[in-house]
């Protein structure tokens, strides 16, 4: 499958076959890919909780009640379903444990490359903490980032996702523990195969022209 055909055939499943599992070459597959999304100066402000038996989507369910109670059925029908959650701080071990992994990698090949990413990166936690006082949505953009590179993993896999805001996000972080790991739960994302009584399956794709969104310069 082309690039450009998983995006034309990728929709938001309303309806899964609880009865299809993803094989697990294919969701080992997608985890890789999730755990080697960008990042802003390869940040990392995040944590994923991954859901792959009734008794894991069951306490993720707990927060689709009431108001949410529409994604319940998304939750516990799908075969996996993933917590992205962002970090609550972006701490001074944090830091430390990228460019530890960053050096062990083999990212500095030149003196001085280790200081210098160690500041620069430094210098946009505290643009971000000091002067725009906007680091919490910051980090919460980058788990976007790692959302939307799983979505497409999945769409050239012929694996259908629900990408979901609708839970109790206090409910979700007390039931995980995630605030005592110091991370909040930001957007769920349920993935398997589309039942039968799915309606969207059916329905056209429809995106606004070209020539209403984009400005060629």
């Amino acid at each position: 499958m082309t690039y450009l055909t998983a995006i034309q055939n990728r929709y938001t499943t309303k309806a899964y076959d609880p009865s299809r599992r993803i094989p697990q070459a294919k969701i080992d597959e997608l985890i890789e890919a999730l755990r080697l999304s960008p990042s802003s100066v390869n940040s990392q402000p995040w944590h994923f909780v991954i859901a792959s038996d009734d008794a894991g989507k069951a306490r993720i369910a707990k927060a689709a009640q009431g108001t949410f109670g529409y994604n319940a059925s998304k939750i516990m029908d799908a075969s996996h379903v993933i917590v992205f959650a962002a970090a609550t701080d972006m701490t001074a071990a944090h830091l430390e444990r990228i460019l530890e992994q960053e050096d062990g990698d083999g990212r500095f090949r030149i003196e001085g490359a280790k200081e210098g990413q160690r500041k620069g990166r430094q210098s946009f936690v505290d643009l971000h903490r000091y002067e725009q006082k906007d680091l919490q949505h910051w980090m919460e953009k980058q788990v976007y980032l790692a959302l939307g590179t799983v979505m497409l993993g999945a769409a050239t896999l012929g694996i259908d996702t629900t990408p979901m805001e609708g839970f109790d996000f206090r409910l979700l972080d007390a039931e995980l523990g995630l605030r005592e790991r110091g991370y909040t739960s930001v957007v769920l994302l349920s993935l398997g195969y589309h039942a039968e009584k799915d309606f969207n399956v059916r329905l056209p794709k429809s995106r606004l022209p070209r020539s209403d969104v984009m400005t060629f310069i």
